[in-house]
């Protein structure tokens, strides 16, 4: 009881000084109902609540910390910079090694940029497709979230999908009508929205895996499809993979399903915890960036020393240890148990999964899109989603979000997580 009263009154502390209370609104548990776990230290696969609660966390940091929380190495690199300063707003050897690191990982991407954000990086990808083709139109996919961008805030996943909300207040009309929506995996449709739109279309976005509608992944062909299509009609193929890069493989989703984009988004892991976002790709369509071309993009923190340093150690780690195979196996396997449970007490269950990310859908009916995210029996996740909370694990608070493992998540973590599934499930029956 007294750990229910800190995250009330830590609620309503925070809502006299921050809208909601919180400075991302998926954190606010508005989707699942009751307060929010206010964090006051992590380790490993397990954060602990300001009330004293450990949890196993399946969210980690929204995918960001592929080695799990506080990694050693890690925090040792972030240390050892913070000692030579803080930000410096010129130039810094590090930026070089953290973009030979991630353009030796994708071969795609010849030149790279950092951002501060996920966000600032699809912005800039944008910005430099439409210059290079000298369009405006871009083609986006429902459920897609690509960050907060005015021109992007249409039928988007995540805190949108979360809240019921197909577009942002405050965007004017003008800012989307170049934005063209598409339903995910349906080649056809887009087939015919390039045939109609070709004149004035200057890119393609996409989530090569979706993970802000939960975790939809693409069919098969969908993806090369998407290549041969840009192909044919001269439009840049972004990939955004701020989820999926350095997650399901060390060369990303392009690498995984062999298919290059002409432009990649980046973030989460290439910062180990810390802001950083970056936007890459084609030599000669990175030569349009100033100061080299005439599409502006500058950020005071960007390639800041050190988010750099921690992005620089964890990529190595990944690089050196290559935990990719062991880390699906044991997600397939994790998910798999979890499957099992929901027929053992007859609950309607659907886990999507690739690689270590994967959404639990409490329906019947296979996902592959936005729409197919919707039939699942929120009511029922949210009971789910508590039950977790009461007896001591965490996944992210929204049945329209993604879930990860990371390297810390040990087998006794998976199996404890498998008999406190169990138990819940047992009880949703009733």
């Amino acid at each position: 009881m007294a750990g229910i009263e800190i995250a009330k009154n830590l609620v309503c502390e925070a809502r006299k000084f921050i809208p909601g209370g919180v400075n991302s609104p998926v954190r606010s548990f508005q989707a699942v109902g009751g307060s929010p776990v206010f964090v006051k230290k992590a380790k490993g696969a397990k954060i602990y609540g300001e009330c004293g609660k450990e949890l196993i966390d399946y969210c980690q940091s929204w995918g960001a910390l592929i080695l799990g929380h506080a990694h050693p190495e890690v925090i040792a690199a972030l240390l050892e910079s913070i000692k030579k300063g803080t930000s410096f707003g010129t130039a810094t050897k590090l930026e070089i090694e953290l973009a030979k690191l991630i353009v030796e990982a994708m071969p795609s991407i010849k030149r790279i940029r950092l951002t501060n954000s996920g966000t600032e990086a699809v912005m800039g990808a944008i910005r430099l497709a439409r210059a290079y083709r000298k369009k405006d139109k871009i083609i986006k996919f429902e459920g897609a979230y690509h960050g907060h961008a005015d021109y992007l805030l249409v039928k988007a996943g995540s805190g949108q999908a979360t809240s019921g909300i197909l577009t942002s207040a405050g965007v004017p009309k003008d800012f989307i009508k170049h934005t063209l929506i598409l339903p995910y995996n349906d080649i056809e449709k887009v087939k015919e929205t390039v045939e109609k739109y070709q004149k004035g279309l200057a890119a393609i976005i996409v989530e090569p895996v979706l993970g802000n509608c939960g975790v939809v992944l693409p069919e098969e062909g969908f993806l090369q499809d998407l290549r041969k299509i840009a192909d044919k009609y001269n439009i840049v193929l972004i990939f955004d993979e701020v989820i999926t890069g350095f997650r399901i493989s060390y060369s990303g989703a392009q690498g995984y399903f062999k298919v290059k984009p002409d432009l990649t988004c980046l973030g989460k892991i290439i910062g180990g915890g810390l802001p950083v976002g970056a936007f890459g790709g084609r030599k000669e369509i990175m030569q349009q960036l100033a100061p080299e071309g005439p599409v502006y993009q500058a950020g005071t923190l960007s390639g800041n020393p050190i988010a750099v340093s921690v992005g620089i150690a964890t990529l190595n780690i990944l690089k050196r240890d290559d935990p990719y195979v062991d880390l699906e196996r044991r997600s397939k396997e994790f998910c798999q148990k979890i499957e099992e449970k929901a027929s053992d007490f007859k609950i309607k269950l659907k886990i999507n999964h690739i690689g270590s990310i994967f959404s639990l859908f409490f329906t019947d009916k296979k996902v592959r899109n936005f729409k197919s995210s919707q039939t699942q029996d929120i009511k029922l996740f949210k009971k789910f989603f508590h039950g977790l909370l009461k007896k001591g694990a965490y996944f992210s608070p929204s049945a329209f979000e993604a879930n990860f493992l990371s390297t810390a998540h040990s087998a006794q973590d998976l199996n404890k997580t498998i008999e406190i599934i169990g138990a819940i499930l047992n009880d949703l029956r009733r």
